[in-house]
């Protein structure tokens, strides 16, 4: 179908990547060599970074260089349909967090399905933050002032996280931050049954990478827990839940399911911020000269400003 999208992202489509996960060796490979390419490149000048891992996963640290604790955290779970992707995904964007924000940023390198289908990732993610939450002296970071994030399948498994961590006793979060999160498996909303051959995202690959991480035959059945899939949970099941942001675009097949969240979240009585950007699509935030892009962005900063301040 056509689609009215915003004037700067349409005549950028031909120069943005399709992302096809039916043959997932060979999209991985091709996202691994263009990530390369695009860290390698990167100004990561006043940003100090660490590779370490935090009960066998590996962690990317970004701290900025100049900063004197203790420092909020921004615990950013990249995208990728579940499948793929690893903190290169977000390399760029964390680093313009701990910068802006002041904040250690703290990327988790999960395991992906469907070698490693659910629960793996969610558990990996919160073997990192509990790993923060144990406090490692040198890391001097403010455990009251957590916030997870994540992007797409990213932010599936950060209110996943924010859910476990409850159930578990902690360790403490702050703040949601959540875009254009994948959260329903059944692909029932209608925005899922609308925006079938969108860009980056469309429903054959929804279907696939929900495949993947719940197994087969599984998604879409009623043997899906909320930790799995959070458009599952109830407004009983949200309660006490911290704060949230969510960001949905206006052409993507999981705009609606992220608009229901939101909703259940403050039927539970979760403070929750929702926000759709016009004229975009699943994946927009490549297009980084977009306005709109750049306003997501700076609304992104400001909003992790003000709920991350002592």
């Amino acid at each position: 179908m056509t689609y009215a999208f915003d004037p700067e992202l349409a005549a950028a489509l031909a120069m943005t990547p399709e992302v096809d996960i039916t043959d997932l060796a060979a999209a991985r490979a091709a996202q691994a060599a263009e990530l390369a390419a695009a860290t390698a490149a990167t100004d990561i000048s006043g940003v100090d970074i660490a590779e370490v891992k935090a009960y066998g996963v590996p962690l990317r640290l970004y701290r900025p260089a100049a900063a004197t604790g203790p420092l909020p955290v921004v615990y950013s779970v990249h995208g990728g349909g579940f499948v793929l992707g690893s903190p290169d995904v977000d390399h760029d964007f964390n680093l313009l967090l701990c910068r802006e924000l002041s904040a250690l940023v703290v990327s988790p390198d999960y395991r992906l399905a469907p070698e490693h289908p659910f629960p793996a990732g969610l558990e990996d993610c919160y073997a990192g933050l509990r790993w923060l939450a144990e406090g490692d002296a040198e890391l001097d970071l403010d455990p009251g002032r957590v916030a997870v994030l994540g992007d797409s399948a990213g932010a599936c498994l950060a209110t996943g996280l924010t859910m476990l961590a409850r159930e578990r006793g902690g360790p403490a979060i702050h703040f949601q931050f959540l875009a254009s999160p994948s959260l329903d498996d059944r692909l029932t909303t209608p925005s899922a049954r609308r925006f079938t051959d969108t860009p980056v995202w469309n429903r054959r690959n929804a279907t696939l990478s929900w495949a993947a991480y719940l197994g087969p035959h599984t998604a879409g059945t009623d043997s899906v827990p909320a930790l799995a899939a959070p458009a599952r949970a109830t407004a009983a099941d949200l309660a006490g839940l911290p704060p949230a942001y969510v960001a949905v675009m206006e052409f993507d097949p999981l705009r609606d399911e992220g608009i229901d969240y939101a909703r259940t979240l403050l039927a539970a009585g979760v403070s929750t911020e929702l926000h759709l950007f016009p004229g975009t699509f699943h994946g927009a935030g490549m297009v980084r000269h977009a306005h709109v892009v750049r306003r997501a962005t700076a609304e992104t900063v400001t909003v992790l400003r003000r709920v991350l301040a002592r």
